[in-house]
């Protein structure tokens, strides 16, 4: 049963989930195009590198801004042109002739895809108020989840049907369907746009320092420093760039501006540390799940359709495991997140040790086995996990929480991305097994990470010290309300 008060309620939900499933469908479908895309468009690993990681970087930091200017303007036109230009840039990616085409078309997408999001968030804090919010939040991480999952497989369908050149075009195609229908919905019945905020919360210079930090972050997994000097120059701009950042943060909140990521958040200890679980977990999902599809197919030389089968057990499983997660989290509570955490490495490492070991007529049976137990811990995970974080982001700044933990996330999606197919990539020219082992142990350390700092967020949950008093930022009259959550969140 769909949560909300009205049959109007739940077609705005419905509307969402739609977005979410659209959106990120788009990502996980081309993961399994990467090998025929690399050799019809005859591009190098840096520009696969971009064509994927690019999408989540300009997904992740059109969050925020997006999130703004929803409520600014109102968020209907804005999730309608969203919508419109994620359907015209992923048509100009599907017909590009070259890396570059393809490359901007993605950037442009992802930059859209980010717009819609913002607005769906939005939306969900206007409409749900108290448990039911909560709970249209976690519909809204599960149907993103499980169309992730599923995007492999259906990938891999388009690709054996249709064929490598034409395969990789449909699948950046695939999407179109469904933005098509999601604007129609979406015309239909998202309530009308209205300002929800007098003054933008808008911080273009953390976000332009934030962005600068990201994209040097990525440089040295898309093209290794030729020397130990350019490595260190690498980290020296990193540390001068999140001090940078960090300054100019404390700066604009004590002029009494709201600077990108608010005060009050960065002061909840629960919340910080559940968005970093969050983008360990997410960044290693995607990431494992790409470089398993190019091991399969350029490293066994195994078919698309066959290599959509390995990865169907995981959709599978993450779709009955989250459905099945709320009864864990009744009966263990938080403990949930951490045996999700605790099952993907589990996964992660089985699947390294099956590639150094086991014959190649016996890894795709064990690969599909590895997948089903990841797609298990992922669906115990992701939507439990943003529920507590979004229920441990401060009052005061509920409507941007779930902005700045999905920009989080896209953010640590890009970065891992990058980083875990570099490490597959400049390793396989050796042994794709080997390759495929080093990148399996990288997102099971991710992961272990993740498991972490999980359970210091219930240490610190569980001790029960307030969080620190924030400094005062400058608010609009729109934007007190009164606080909304039921009691059993206060």
């Amino acid at each position: 049963m769909l949560p909300g008060e009205d049959r109007a309620a739940r077609r705005v939900l419905l509307v969402c989930m739609a977005a979410g499933a659209t959106t990120l469908l788009d990502q996980a479908v081309l993961n399994i195009a990467i090998p025929s895309m690399r050799h019809s468009l005859g591009a190098g690993a840096a520009d696969i590198q971009w064509i994927v990681a690019g999408y989540s970087l300009a997904f992740g930091l059109a969050l925020v801004p997006g999130g703004s200017l929803g409520d600014l303007h109102g968020r209907k036109r804005l999730f309608i042109a969203g919508v419109a230009v994620f359907l015209l840039a992923g048509v100009a990616a599907a017909t590009g002739d070259g890396p570059g085409t393809v490359i901007g078309a993605r950037l442009v997408q992802g930059a859209a895809a980010g717009l819609v999001n913002s607005q769906v968030i939005g939306t969900i804090q206007d409409v749900f108020h108290g448990l039911d919010r909560g709970r249209a939040l976690g519909l809204y991480a599960v149907t993103s989840g499980v169309a992730t999952a599923l995007g492999p497989p259906l990938g891999g369908a388009l690709v054996a049907g249709l064929g490598p050149d034409a395969g990789w075009r449909y699948c950046l195609l695939l999407s179109a369907p469904f933005a098509v229908a999601t604007l129609a919905l979406a015309a239909r019945w998202l309530p009308p746009p209205r300002r929800t905020a007098r003054d933008s919360r808008l911080d273009p210079l953390g976000l332009v320092l934030a962005c600068g930090c990201t994209l040097t972050l990525m440089v040295p997994f898309i093209r290794t420093p030729g020397s130990g000097g350019a490595a260190l120059l690498w980290v020296a701009g990193v540390c001068a760039l999140a001090g940078v950042f960090t300054v100019q943060q404390r700066a604009r909140a004590r002029r009494g501006r709201a600077p990108l990521v608010h005060p009050a958040l960065r002061s909840s200890k629960p919340y910080m540390l559940g968005t970093a679980v969050a983008m360990a977990q997410f960044g290693s999902s995607l990431a494992a799940s790409l470089v398993l599809t190019v091991f399969l197919q350029d490293g066994l030389g195994l078919s698309a359709l066959l290599t959509a089968a390995i990865a169907l057990p995981s959709a599978i499983a993450m779709g009955v495991s989250s459905a099945l997660a709320w009864r864990m989290v009744r009966r263990i509570g938080p403990r949930t997140v951490d045996a999700g955490l605790i099952l993907g490495i589990c996964a992660a490492l089985a699947g390294s040790v099956a590639a150094l070991h086991l014959p190649a007529a016996g890894l795709p049976l064990a690969f599909a086995a590895t997948q089903l137990l990841s797609g298990a811990g992922g669906g115990l995970a992701v939507s439990p996990n943003q529920t507590q974080v979004l229920q441990h982001a401060p009052a005061e700044a509920a409507g941007v929480g779930g902005g700045i933990l999905q920009m989080a996330q896209r953010i640590a999606a890009a970065v891992c991305l990058s980083a875990v197919s570099a490490v597959y990539l400049h390793s396989a020219t050796g042994s794709p097994r080997s390759a495929y082992a080093l990148a399996s142990c990288v997102c099971a350390g991710l992961l272990a990470v993740a498991l972490v700092l999980s359970r210091l967020r219930r240490s610190t949950t569980s001790s029960g010290t307030p969080a620190p008093a924030s400094p005062p930022v400058r608010r609009s009259r729109d934007d007190h309300h009164d606080d909304d959550r039921s009691p059993q969140e206060r």
